[in-house]
């Protein structure tokens, strides 16, 4: 069975590879879901990681539906992973409804080229979980990184078992709360490949900052945080 490790940094990267995982996943943010990471944190994983990675294309936080502008960043991003060595991209794109948008996944798929192609988690969204499976496999994606549609592998098992069984040539791979006391049910089911972070916080200061810098209100999934026209123009005419 293929361990594939989501790595949020060098220092996850690393210990991943030290502890004999088969691949990494690698991103930032993995609060929101992860996010594509720096160029810096690209060239050092490039530099210093031996086993196979494969990178996350996701220009922001929020849904997966992508404007135009975000939708040729992603392209540009998959063009430098592609330049830089790596073995795979991990994308997807999804219509406002939901649904799989087919040539927008397609146009991702041909941009990676002959790397490895891993459909993420947008999967989880979707309503027609069979027939995406169908299309995808159509398309020539090689894994669907899920949770069975549920907030963890273990309690989507139900599903991800079923797909297992349809699948043909695409690999369906269980992640999200996999961890050492329940990964061994997703061996005895048969799948070929899990996906986990085990990440834990460590701390770092001796004190509590006294102004936090994360903020709730930007943690949405059916929206995103923009900066707003009407707001800027009025702060510009103030003070010019």
């Amino acid at each position: 069975m293929l361990v594939e490790v989501c790595a949020n940094s060098l220092q996850s990267a690393l210990i991943a590879q030290e502890a004999g995982a088969d691949r990494i996943e690698l991103c930032s943010e993995l609060a929101v879901g992860g996010i594509t990471p720096s160029y810096g944190l690209l060239k050092a994983v490039g530099e210093k990681i031996s086993i196979p990675v494969n990178v996350l294309i996701r220009p922001r936080s929020g849904d997966f539906t992508f404007s135009d502008e975000e939708f040729d960043i992603m392209k540009t991003n998959i063009a430098l992973c592609r330049e830089m060595g790596f073995n795979g991209i991990v994308s997807g794109a999804l219509h406002p409804d939901c649904s799989l948008d087919v040539e927008r996944t397609k146009e991702l798929i041909a941009a990676t080229g002959d790397l490895n192609f891993t459909f993420h988690r947008a999967f989880d969204w979707v309503t027609d979980p069979h027939g995406v499976l169908e299309v995808l496999e159509s398309l020539g994606v090689h894994s669907i990184l899920t949770s069975g549609q549920q907030t963890s592998a273990p309690m989507g098992l139900a599903l991800l078992e079923n797909l297992h069984q349809q699948a043909k040539n695409c690999v369906i791979m269980p992640g999200s709360g996999v961890n050492q006391h329940n990964v061994h049910q997703f061996k005895e089911k048969g799948f070929k490949a899990v996906h986990l972070s085990a990440a834990r916080f460590c701390k770092t200061l001796k004190e509590n900052p006294k102004v936090p810098m994360n903020s709730a209100s930007f943690l949405y999934d059916d929206g995103i945080a923009v900066s707003n026209l009407d707001i800027l123009k009025a702060v510009v005419k103030t003070v010019k």
